[in-house]
């Protein structure tokens, strides 16, 4: 389905929204993704969204894109894809466990891309079901860039706290650095990620789904951890994360990095890992 133009989020969270009130919501099949990919041609980036986004991230200011910058682009698309009334599970309470991106060469700000966004590979798993989004941008008939994120619907299974028990997890690597997260971070992402998930933003709507406090948006941790390598990533390049628990906000953890590009986030009292990746060279 080739759109005019990419939609606002806006009304799309709000459609996810009324959803959740009993007998508003659609009927949903249950064990099929749509078979739908969602397109727009020609999106040319705004350099002041850009160099707001490069700020929050902490990307330096240049002319080529952050290898997660084409995910915000796409992202209205995604939000269209899984909130529409034939997507199998609702857009509240999806949990955002894994991102991979692919970037096969330099972005320049300057070249209109084609966005496209396809649901893919609805599957069992311990905690529930998992399906993946898969994003490319193309420019002149080229895929030029291709990210997965992988979501996951909590649901109660039959193989559910079959996972790692507390005592079994590996010590923390050394950290790299200590960053201290401020409160505004979520705020500050959602502005310019159009991801507006009140979880990020809101101490009541993070408790509301039993978090404390908000927690910091997966992407913007992905993303401040290129920002920390910039620099030492060549231009075409596949980076891998998991994200392992919500980071809450405001708070300080801890960067690691070693040779070879791996890389991660983990409370530096307690050595809890938020986030675990590792970049590796890209092929054709």
């Amino acid at each position: 389905m080739e759109l005019a133009a990419v939609p606002a989020v806006g009304p799309l969270y709000r459609r996810a929204a009324i959803g959740l009130a009993p007998g508003l919501g659609p009927a949903r099949r249950a064990g099929r993704l749509p078979a739908t990919e969602l397109l727009v041609r020609g999106v040319v980036v705004d350099r002041d969204h850009l160099a707001a986004y490069d700020g929050v991230c902490g990307f330096r200011l240049r002319d080529a894109l952050p290898a997660t910058y084409p995910h915000v682009l796409a992202f209205p698309l995604a939000l269209r894809l899984m909130s529409a009334p034939e997507f199998p599970l609702p857009l509240v309470g999806l949990v955002h466990v894994a991102n991979r991106i692919t970037t096969y060469r330099r972005m320049d700000a300057a070249e209109p891309l084609d966005l496209s966004v396809r649901a893919v590979d609805l599957r069992p798993h311990d905690r529930g079901r998992q399906f993946d989004v898969v994003c490319t941008a193309s420019s002149g008939g080229d895929v030029v860039w291709r990210g997965l994120s992988t979501y996951l619907r909590r649901e109660r299974t039959t193989r559910e706290g079959a996972g790692r028990g507390p005592g079994e997890r590996p010590a923390p690597p050394a950290p790299t650095g200590l960053w201290r997260v401020p409160s505004g971070v979520g705020r500050d992402y959602a502005r310019v990620s159009g991801d507006h998930n009140p979880i990020h933003t809101s101490r009541i709507a993070a408790r509301l789904f039993g978090f404390a406090r908000p927690i910091a948006h997966g992407m913007w941790s992905k993303a401040r951890c290129l920002a920390a390598l910039e620099g030492r990533l060549p231009d075409a390049y596949t980076v891998d994360v998991a994200f392992k628990a919500p980071l809450p906000l405001p708070g300080t953890v801890a960067f690691s990095a070693a040779e070879g590009w791996t890389f991660g986030l983990h409370d530096p009292s307690r050595g809890r890992p938020y986030l675990v990746g590792e970049a590796t060279p890209a092929t054709p």
